[in-house]
């Protein structure tokens, strides 16, 4: 109640000095914060119709939605892109399809997941503000210490595991100092373990395939980490560990060799990381380097416009300008990220301050890129896989008994969502084309 009472006091009502004030809500904070206001102050400056507010607003995932469903939505949203299904099938979403043809804005603009990704149900939902790649990362200096070529990381999961007994150190004790790699560090992706196997998690129409044979191969091999390390060793060696954006980051501080992590990850090894730290970036193994070459997770901010915004037109304007080269390249810049256009001036990846930003742009543009599925119920998913997860890495599940749970009732949640919407698709369909 207080978000919605907040909401509806920041909404701009009348224009101010000829203006027309639009609410701009995201989820940013620190550096990106700052990135993203330069590019709206660039906006302001840049003419005299439309002037946005920009909020930095936490939990954007529930307080969108709540305000939204209480009628006073920002005129601007940022949101994670897993969002954008359950959003649409909502109805809580302005559909910009028609605003981005009259705006000569296509698909062969953009590097082609991310305008993927803006899209469900055949409509446009959102437009890109950065985008995101998943990598492995490895330390050379440990690599050099074990007798491995700092230069040359691991091609396959195989060659991996191979790399990570050359680098696990035991103390006196028996308890472990450190690791090549550990799948639970970060343990951001539990749910996607499968790509790397060639495994999917749904069928692209109305079946979840989380039991699949390559998932289950894929979490065996997670599952054979509590067992070659010990589940105690290994929960007491992650209980060592320090906070991500800290020089307690385990991948900083030399306890971890490899990992596989984000195109961010510069920003906190310039941060946190010791000086003189030698870091290199190559996509992350699979089980097969041949058949499956170069799979890479994907992710993305983007901006949408929420059903009952009161000034969409200027809304779509102020999104339309982050989505011009000029801007959108300060905006990744300022948050050291590659643009998610397929189009980049020839000075913004020379004059890039990450030096690994060829390779996650690379990535990026792989055929094997992937991301999360979107399903409207992705967050009980995640959740559901998160557990599942958690279940095998202390040895309380196998991992075929873990994902029949999951694909049980995960397919039971699925099939009263997909029943929703063929009620619903009549009727929201229409008035989505209309628009």
């Amino acid at each position: 109640m207080a978000w919605l009472a907040l909401a509806a006091c920041q909404r701009g009502g009348a224009p101010t000095g000829g203006k027309v004030e639009i609410e701009y809500w995201d989820k940013w904070t620190g550096f990106e914060e700052e990135a993203m206001r330069a590019v709206v102050e660039d906006f302001n400056a840049s003419q005299s119709r439309i002037h946005v507010n920009f909020s930095s607003v936490s939990q954007i995932n529930h307080k969108l939605m709540l305000a939204t469903a209480g009628g006073v939505p920002p005129d601007v949203s940022g949101v994670y892109a897993n969002m954008i299904p359950a959003y649409s099938e909502n109805n809580a979403l302005t559909p910009l399809d028609s605003m981005a043809a009259a705006a000569h804005i296509t698909r062969e603009q953009y590097i082609d997941i991310y305008w993927r990704m803006c899209m469900h149900r055949d409509h446009l939902w959102a437009l890109p503000s950065t985008p995101t790649s998943i990598a492995l990362i490895w330390n050379k200096k440990l690599f050099r210490e074990a007798g491995l070529n700092p230069d040359q990381p691991p091609r396959s999961i195989a060659e991996l595991e191979e790399f990570n007994e050359k680098l696990v150190k035991r103390r006196p004790d028996g308890s472990l100092q450190s690791i090549g790699f550990l799948p639970e560090s970060p343990d951001w992706w539990d749910p996607m373990w499968g790509y790397r196997f060639g495994g999917a998690l749904w069928n692209g129409r109305d079946a979840i395939t989380v039991n699949s044979p390559e998932n289950i191969a894929a979490y065996q091999w997670i599952a054979s980490y509590p067992r070659r390390f010990g589940a105690h060793d290994l929960m007491a060696f992650r209980d060592g560990f320090g906070n991500f954006a800290s020089p307690q980051n385990p991948f900083f501080n030399g306890r971890v060799a490899m990992e596989m992590d984000g195109v961010w990850v510069y920003n906190y090894i310039k941060n946190y990381a010791p000086a003189g730290f030698e870091w290199g970036v190559a996509p992350f193994p699979s089980s097969d380097p041949v058949r499956l070459k170069d799979v890479a997770i994907v992710d993305l901010d983007a901006l949408v416009i929420p059903a009952v915004a009161k000034h969409p037109a200027e809304a779509f304007a102020f999104i339309r300008y982050v989505n011009s080269r000029k801007p959108m390249e300060k905006l990744c810049l300022g948050q050291r990220k590659f643009s998610p256009l397929l189009a980049c001036s020839p000075d913004f990846l020379r004059n890039h301050p990450n030096p690994w930003i060829g390779e996650f742009l690379a990535l990026a543009k792989s055929p094997n890129a992937c991301y999360a599925p979107p399903l409207a119920t992705y967050t009980q998913f995640a959740n559901d896989m998160s557990d599942a997860v958690n279940r095998i890495w202390t040895g309380k599940s196998s991992a075929r008994a873990a994902l029949d749970e999951v694909q049980l009732r995960q397919q039971a949640v699925f099939d009263r969502s997909l029943e929703r919407w063929r009620r619903l698709a009549p009727v929201l369909t229409r008035e989505w084309s209309a628009q």
